[in-house]
């Protein structure tokens, strides 16, 4: 690589990374992630935290012992009141007076329907209204299990489960890796599309002023839109790697510690093992970059070949029209990953970063078929820089009238 080239990746790396706007945008990934994760995760384990002592009456005689354990282990500090007649009247004074969160009144009728009493000074969180609700539930459902005879214990603690699918799998919208696939695509598709619209525009606007006149006197022009690109493209995956490496670092210390201070909320080992590997982090970072080249070299040439930014609008519609189709199918792959429609919709080089993200997330797609989606897109990377290069030869100190289509295959013949 020529010493021209490393001169324009830097300035245009430079430039952009020490601008206010790559600044605050950066910044703002992380903080999204803490407005729209950490914060309600850590406002919903404080309303559980402020609801600790718990007294429970218990006229069945045979429930507390059961639902104790299960509280304590919860978080709650639980203590038994013995059954008086005026034991509701007592309680709610040491309630309302602060020594107690709340109590809970059992009865015969709990025994036989699970319903119960629940009083409390303020209103539980839901998942703390859960939390009593289970442990009710769960002791009487082990009295009557005893009662006649069956393991309580081992029944509902659970066996296990083979499954043997009969049909092809699919993902369900209410899994956690559908909303996984499809929220990767799409931010593939919005920050691909960003940053080879930013290439198209810094084109574009050199062209206007006729800076690039003084540059192309100094350096090949194809050597600009190599610089240009890979300058453009290290700003984008710098912004990518940091805002990955931010909210992996937020997720994986902050969640387990919010979820430490609530036992009940979610297993840490559950939490860290939904967090996608290197191996993920690798590909998604992976389809990022070829994406990039391939929209960005197509974008460089528009910029090019138009003369003012209405222009530019008006010729990458069309690109932006195609990439539609993926986002618009991106869902139907994610649950029919294996369908023929998927597997050739995904091979195909302009939607491969998109929806073989989609295929790999929901587990639906074989190793070989992704080693030659990156093999076809290396060879559509090579055939747009080719293509592309030559129309920004030509149409880079073209001027007046933006060049029709027989134009443009002249270009690509003759530069």
């Amino acid at each position: 690589m020529s010493v021209n080239v490393w001169a324009v990746i830097r300035r245009e790396y430079l430039q952009r990374v020490r601008s206010k706007w790559f600044v605050i945008s950066t910044l703002s990934g992380p903080l999204l992630i803490l407005l729209f994760m950490v914060v309600p995760a850590y406002f919903l384990v404080r309303g559980g935290q402020a609801e600790q002592k718990l007294a429970i009456v218990d006229g069945s005689n045979v429930l507390y012992e059961r639902i104790a354990p299960y509280l304590v282990n919860e978080g709650l500090e639980v203590e038994e009141e013995r059954w008086y007649p005026d034991v509701v009247t007592s309680l709610r004074k040491e309630a309302t007076e602060g020594d107690l969160w709340g109590f809970i009144v059992l009865d015969e009728l709990t025994l036989d329907t699970g319903e119960a009493i629940v009083y409390v000074t303020t209103r539980p969180s839901p998942i703390r209204q859960l939390t009593l609700q289970s442990a009710i539930t769960r002791a009487v459902m082990e009295y009557q299990l005893e009662r006649r005879g069956v393991d309580a214990e081992a029944l509902l603690s659970g066996g296990d489960l083979s499954l043997e699918l009969l049909s092809e799998e699919r993902t369900s919208t209410e899994e956690p890796q559908f909303w996984v696939a499809y929220l990767g695509a799409f931010f593939l598709y919005m920050v691909i599309l960003f940053y080879a619209d930013s290439v198209m525009r810094a084109t574009l606007e050199e062209k206007t002023s006729r800076i690039v006149e003084v540059i192309i006197s100094s350096m090949e022009p194809w050597h600009l839109m190599l610089g240009k690109i890979l300058g453009v493209g290290a700003v984008g995956l710098t912004q990518l790697l940091v805002w990955i490496v931010s909210g992996f670092l937020i997720v994986a210390g902050g969640m387990p510690l919010l979820v430490s201070l609530s036992p009940g909320l979610m297993p840490v080992e559950t939490i860290l093992s939904a967090l996608p590997g290197i191996g993920m982090v690798t590909l998604f970072v992976c389809l990022f970059i070829f994406g990039f080249f391939m929209y960005s070299g197509l974008h460089a040439a528009v910029g090019a070949m138009c003369n003012t930014d209405q222009e530019a609008q008006q010729v990458r519609l069309p690109m932006v029209m195609l990439l539609v189709i993926p986002i618009a199918m991106v869902s139907v792959v994610i649950m029919q990953p294996m369908t023929a429609m998927s597997t050739w919709l995904s091979l195909f080089p302009l939607f491969s970063p998109f929806l073989i993200w989609a295929r790999v997330v929901s587990g639906g797609i074989p190793a070989w078929q992704i080693g030659l989606s990156f093999l076809l897109m290396l060879f559509t990377v090579l055939a747009i820089a080719w293509v592309a290069g030559r129309i920004y030869k030509v149409g880079i100190l073209m001027a007046g009238k933006r060049p029709t289509l027989p134009e443009l295959w002249r270009w690509v013949k003759e530069a």
